[in-house]
């Protein structure tokens, strides 16, 4: 999976800002959580890397990725947008609607319910929180810096960033992945409940993706 990260990262496009995003949080949550334990490590391990695949797949199949996708991957190479605009867009098509999907496949796969893993869940939000707020600050420090003081006003910035918040997009997630996972015998519902979250997600990433 780092493998595939930094192969993604080492563009020049929007989807390459969201990839080294992801690496660098990747890295560094894997060095914080060391020694740290799970009352079920197979499922968090499993969960990373179902997780993973559905962003490998969006990048891979463009044409047929989620809606949610959609406007990171039509804006990938527009000017006037802000590294940490592309970032967090990226993080918002892939918390809130990859993640729940994630949760699901993950659950159904390994044979448990979404419930008693929860504990797993949410152990690594203060964890994930600190090292992305870290590297969300490295986006406008810098060269990076300089090149968006002087491309693009701070105040929007500003403003993207409170939009987001990587601990409640999480807790969104786990609320939307058990609410897929009671309609699990429902395809129809689960359909239609996917395509209101792709909607809605792609939506925002639409107002993320506002040229400053």
């Amino acid at each position: 999976m780092i493998s595939r990260l930094r192969a993604a990262a080492a563009g020049r496009d929007g989807i390459a800002c969201f990839a080294r995003l992801y690496l660098a949080v990747t890295e560094g949550v894997n060095e914080r959580l060391r020694g740290v334990h799970f009352a079920n490590p197979a499922f968090v391990a499993h969960l990373d890397v179902v997780f993973a695949e559905l962003f490998f797949d969006a990048l891979a199949d463009p044409a047929h990725a989620p809606r949610a996708w959609e406007p990171l991957l039509e804006a990938r190479g527009r000017r006037g947008i802000a590294p940490l605009q592309f970032a967090l867009a990226g993080m918002n098509a892939h918390i809130n609607r990859d993640l729940p999907v994630a949760v699901v496949a993950t659950c159904a796969e390994l044979g448990v319910e979404p419930g008693p893993e929860y504990g797993d869940f949410a152990r690594v939000n203060p964890i994930l929180a600190q090292v992305e707020a870290q590297v969300k600050s490295s986006f406008l420090t810098g060269w990076v810096g300089v090149v968006d003081r002087i491309l693009h006003r701070f105040h929007r910035l500003d403003d993207v960033v409170a939009m987001w918040d990587v601990v409640r997009a999480r807790e969104a997630a786990w609320t939307n992945a058990q609410v897929l996972w009671a309609l699990r015998d429902e395809p129809d519902l689960t359909a239609d409940f996917l395509q209101t979250l792709d909607r809605t997600v792609g939506f925002a990433n639409r107002g993320l993706l506002r040229r400053v």
